[in-house]
């Protein structure tokens, strides 16, 4: 393909994402659903060439950004309160259901050998950190199921590569160490970590020498992907040396950033995830002509093959179930005996976290970087898509459903001050820095209007804090007539420049200010 064509290509397919965004948004159904059947009914349309995808390259171009974009988010006290929960899950659910899968497939295929039964158990056991967040985006859940899933998704990938590199090589040699293969993942996690240290922390210092905002935001851009490489080249993790890279900017973000650093890097990286993560779904869809085409055809392919890829999937959701059911009963068993404080998940938040595994791009990258003549290839290639539509259609789908049916408990997990109160606090120690700076030397008050303005809002603010049910319904009437007056204020504003009135440049300063004041009155109104 021409690289004009392939270009052509690229934006014909972001078009197609804006298309069928907005169209799983008119029905209502999550959008990864969407992307992923329509790549998946775009990859057969006649005359559009047929779409190979580079395993090693979209692993390299999408899973770093997408990495620290979840490190990036993800609460960091709550991560560490839940460590043992998110390890269980990212390392002992992955062992368990590539192994559960492993015995599963050689029931089914005797011919087939342990090594590459091992290789598709790695392949399809670790839940992917994009599924899972386009997953969760569209439901609510108790912040503890929300960090056990997004502390998963973030760790898990490290496993199923590792495991997967240990079984193609076992296929390859037809030799296997346990105990190799667990200092070696000793090895890749902690080298990872380490290298994402130091990245972090150099960026950190980096970023508080350079002035420009625009140049703060491109490097805090290529900050993912230069901590995944570095990882790769020291042959150490490169997930994990992203996500320690992504938690430690994000601990920093909030003192080396200006406001309007934060504001302007947010928004284009905001939009930049959003196109990465539809592009990752659609070129799974896309993707299927090729897995199809060498299973021989769609008939052939689930003739041949349909019920041993539906014994996986079914294999996959109950190892998973299995898992965590035990686990919460490990931790209930362990709470009676008072050896633990931690609290069992129950049965309807065990479902929930068990029913949200869902498959992704990683399943897809590591099926397709199978080496030819590899034992198995098609099947593990046929079956490792037909875990992706089994568990992003019917769980990403139903998913709502089952939250709805569980009826989780009310949440547990409160912080000490309310937003309310720390709005006071902050409001109090802003008052005392005017009060200080508001005399002069020889103490006379210079600055009266700014004394009595903070002094005003602090009084306001802890009355409010005080009673927030009263203030309310009284707040929201407020900043309905603050957005109004924007409103009108823009209206006005254009008038005078379509006039000729005012040049481009008043214009843009204004609209800034009536910008700011909205997003304001939005933020304070919520």
């Amino acid at each position: 393909m021409e690289p004009t064509h392939l270009f052509e290509l690229v934006i014909a397919m972001f078009l197609a994402i804006i298309a069928l965004h907005y169209a799983a948004h008119r029905l209502g159904l999550p959008p990864s659903v969407a992307l992923l059947t329509g790549g998946a009914l775009l990859a057969f349309v006649p005359g559009l060439p047929a779409i190979s995808v580079d395993p090693e390259l979209v692993l390299v171009i999408f899973l770093p950004p997408l990495l620290m974009d979840g490190a990036w988010a993800i609460a960091l006290a709550r991560l560490r309160r839940h460590m043992i929960g998110i390890a269980s899950l990212a390392i002992g659910a992955v062992l368990f259901t590539c192994a559960v899968v492993a015995v599963v497939a050689h029931l089914i295929f005797p011919s087939l050998p342990w090594a590459a039964c091992a290789a598709l158990g790695a392949i399809v056991a670790p839940p992917d950190a994009v599924s899972a967040r386009a997953v969760l985006e569209r439901v609510r859940l108790p912040r503890r199921l929300q960090i056990l899933l997004e502390g998963e998704s973030l760790l898990n990938d490290a496993t199923g590569l590792v495991l997967f590199r240990f079984a193609v090589a076992a296929a390859a040699t037809g030799a296997f160490s346990a105990g190799e293969a667990v200092g070696s993942f000793l090895v890749l996690a902690l080298g990872g970590a380490v290298v994402g240290v130091v990245v972090g922390t150099a960026w950190v210092k980096f970023i508080r020498r350079l002035g420009d905002e625009y140049l703060i935001i491109a490097a805090t851009v290529l900050l993912g992907w230069i901590s995944y490489l570095l990882g790769e080249l020291l042959h150490v993790s490169g997930v994990i040396a992203t996500v320690t890279t992504g938690l430690i900017a994000s601990w920093h973000q909030h003192t080396v950033f200006s406001a309007a650093t934060r504001m302007r890097g947010t928004s284009f990286w905001t939009v930049m995830i959003f196109l990465m993560e539809a592009s990752v779904f659609t070129l799974i869809g896309l993707s299927l002509r090729d897995v199809v085409e060498r299973g021989g055809g769609l008939t052939t392919v689930i003739a041949t093959m349909g019920l041993p890829m539906l014994a996986i999937l079914v294999t996959l959701v109950v190892a998973r179930f299995a898992w965590v059911f035990a686990s919460d009963l490990v931790i209930r068993f362990c709470a009676a005996l008072g050896m633990t404080r931690a609290q069992p998940l129950g049965a309807g938040g065990a479902t929930v976290l068990s029913w949200a595994g869902v498959r992704g791009v990683i399943t897809l990258a590591l099926a397709l970087s199978l080496p030819e003549g590899f034992p198995g290839r098609d099947f593990i290639l046929a079956t490792s898509f037909a875990v992706i539509l089994g568990t992003v259609l019917v769980q990403g789908t139903t998913l709502r459903r089952v939250i709805a049916w569980a009826r989780l408990a009310p949440e547990t997990e409160r912080a000490r001050l309310t937003m309310s109160q720390a709005e006071a606090a902050m409001a109090q120690v802003q008052l005392g820095i005017v009060q200080n700076l508001a005399y002069d030397a020889e103490g006379t008050l210079i600055h009266p209007q700014l004394l009595e303005r903070y002094q005003r809002r602090a009084t306001a603010i802890v009355d409010y804090a005080e009673r927030t049910e009263h203030y309310v319904p009284v707040l929201h009437a407020h900043f309905d007539v603050v957005l109004e007056a924007v409103a009108s204020g823009r209206r006005e504003l254009i008038r005078l420049h379509r006039a000729g009135d005012i040049d481009d440049e008043t214009l843009d300063e204004l609209e800034r200010d009536l910008d700011l004041e909205e997003l304001s009155a939005i933020s304070a109104k919520a």
